[in-house]
């Protein structure tokens, strides 16, 4: 069970890092911590093993535990699983990759919005096709030189470009 607390704690975290930043309350906006005493008793459980050295946390890491905890509570047990089985996959990348998703989701945050848009609905197109259809097209992209890839997206961005 203690192994299945620790994995939740890093679960935490690593949600924490790859999730979005959620509003915060007004009095955390001036840069105050969260007072262990002021978390909910299904929080404190939760991040146990934070007890001994939370006043020791920077007042983000604080923040950003605390309200990692409360979407943790909010989950339904089946999207609890999902996550935890996402996090074991996490866990099973190599370093490499991980740094190597942490920059691309970097750079995807900071793209204007229609961008994010366009890119989220050519995903939703990509994962209708079968996956044959998915695999040939990885290949095709794989094998393009670099300019050929150019290209492709400059195709792509003046097909999305309204007309006059």
């Amino acid at each position: 069970m203690n192994r299945l607390r620790r994995n939740l704690v890093l679960m935490l975290v690593g949600t924490t890092l790859a999730g979005t930043s959620f509003a915060q309350s007004a009095g955390q906006a001036d840069g105050a911590g969260v007072a262990w005493n002021e978390l909910k008793p299904e929080q404190r459980k939760l991040l146990k093993n934070f007890e001994q050295r939370w006043g020791e946390l920077p007042p983000e890491r604080q923040r950003k535990l605390s309200d990692g905890a409360s979407r943790w509570n909010e989950l339904t047990p089946e999207q609890r699983q999902q996550t935890r089985a996402r996090f074991n996959e996490w866990q099973k990348l190599p370093e490499e990759r991980r740094a190597q998703i942490r920059k691309r989701y970097g750079e995807f945050r900071s793209l204007p919005p229609e961008e994010k848009q366009r890119l989220r609905k050519n995903y939703k197109r990509f994962q209708q096709l079968n996956p044959e259809q998915r695999k040939r097209l990885r290949e095709m992209w794989r094998n393009a030189t670099p300019e050929q890839r150019q290209r492709v997206q400059q195709r792509l961005r003046e097909r999305k470009q309204p007309g006059p």
